[in-house]
């Protein structure tokens, strides 16, 4: 019998998502043998346009994507698998968060939403319960919350993360699920590798508190395709004998992916005030505006270096709320967009 994923009552027409989270399943469905424009053609999206970097689909015709693949696979688990490429896909930026973030804690504060990510699916959210530290599947369409397919693949993806993320392995404890237990839970049972409940509120993982505070596992390896410059060395050009300028620019660089950093936020990390900073950079010609734009430059141009990234990636490494707002920045320092810049 095929699985069947009934279209939501309501869907927002001015929701969209990224072409990211399409291509995943086109993946999927190619690997399962499906016709992947046959799948298009119905779900009515343009094959031409998944390539853009920036286009933005509806989000409806995710969701009927979505139905397509899980109907002509017949296969109920067929989420858990796109939840496996999603993570797979996503690992180039977990390398780059790996440089600037000490513990799980601070992973979990720096990595962009899924609706950064991928646009206006749902969000996973951090609570407590206790000892424990739950991460919580919301997604913007409550019923999709019942559904199994979207529920599956965001947590399939949290939990290959949880698991790579540190030195120390982070064992899940509990998984609770909206929708009802299914005939068959062996592939649930192997992905996540705890108790699972049913019926739940929120599809959601849980794990030890304790283990925000490991240490994230640091890479050896080289960035950039010459593979000549360590990805933590960015400011050769600067005065090795000037160390404040190096470090505002390196804690400018750890907190880019936040979207929001201020002055005063640097100031405390430098254990000096608002105004001495001000007063010390002021003192070199320069200020703090000038060295965020001057960082996010040249930045930018290493991280376009590294065909891994995505250019939606690389607008949120770089602290920006979307594509758009990153490409006009961009063509104010270059001349060229982002695109262009990585085509030429």
């Amino acid at each position: 019998m095929p699985v069947t994923l009934e279209p939501p009552q309501f869907i927002d027409p001015n929701w969209t998502v990224y072409a990211a989270p399409i291509s995943t399943l086109l993946q999927v469905s190619e690997r399962l043998g499906l016709d992947t424009d046959m799948l298009l053609l119905s779900s009515g999206l343009d094959a031409s346009e998944l390539a853009i970097p920036d286009r933005r689909f509806p989000v409806n015709n995710y969701f009927r994507l979505f139905q397509l693949v899980a109907d002509a696979s017949d296969d109920p688990d067929v989420g858990l698998t796109v939840g496996r490429v999603t993570f797979l896909k996503g690992l180039n930026l977990q390398l780059y968060l790996s440089r600037v973030c000490q513990s799980v804690r601070d992973y979990l504060n720096l990595i962009p939403s899924a609706l950064r990510l991928r646009g206006d699916i749902g969000q996973i959210t951090v609570h407590r319960e206790s000892n424990l530290v739950e991460l919580r599947w919301e997604p913007l369409l409550a019923e999709t919350g019942h559904k199994r397919f979207c529920s599956d693949d965001m947590l399939a993806a949290s939990a290959s993360i949880l698991s790579s993320l540190s030195v120390m392995p982070v064992p899940l404890v509990k998984v609770t699920l909206t929708y009802s237990k299914p005939e068959d839970v062996t592939k649930l049972e192997d992905v996540f590798g705890c108790a699972l409940a049913f019926d739940q509120a929120y599809s959601s993982l849980f794990f030890e508190r304790e283990a925000l505070g490991f240490a994230m596992l640091k890479q050896d390896y080289l960035e950039g395709p010459d593979q000549d410059n360590p990805f933590r060395e960015f400011f050769e050009s600067d005065n090795p004998a000037d160390q404040l300028l190096s470090n505002v620019k390196q804690s400018i660089l750890q907190y880019l992916p936040e979207g929001e950093v201020t002055i005063d936020k640097l100031a405390s990390k430098l254990n000096i005030s608002r105004r001495t900073l001000q007063r010390r950079l002021s003192d070199r010609d320069t200020s703090f505006l000038n060295i965020l734009q001057e960082v996010r430059s040249e930045v930018a141009l290493r991280y376009l270096s590294d065909n891994r990234l995505g250019i939606t990636e690389i607008a949120f490494l770089l602290g920006y709320a979307d594509q758009g707002s990153f490409s006009t920045a961009f063509k104010v320092w270059h001349g060229v967009s982002p695109r262009e810049y990585r085509r030429k």
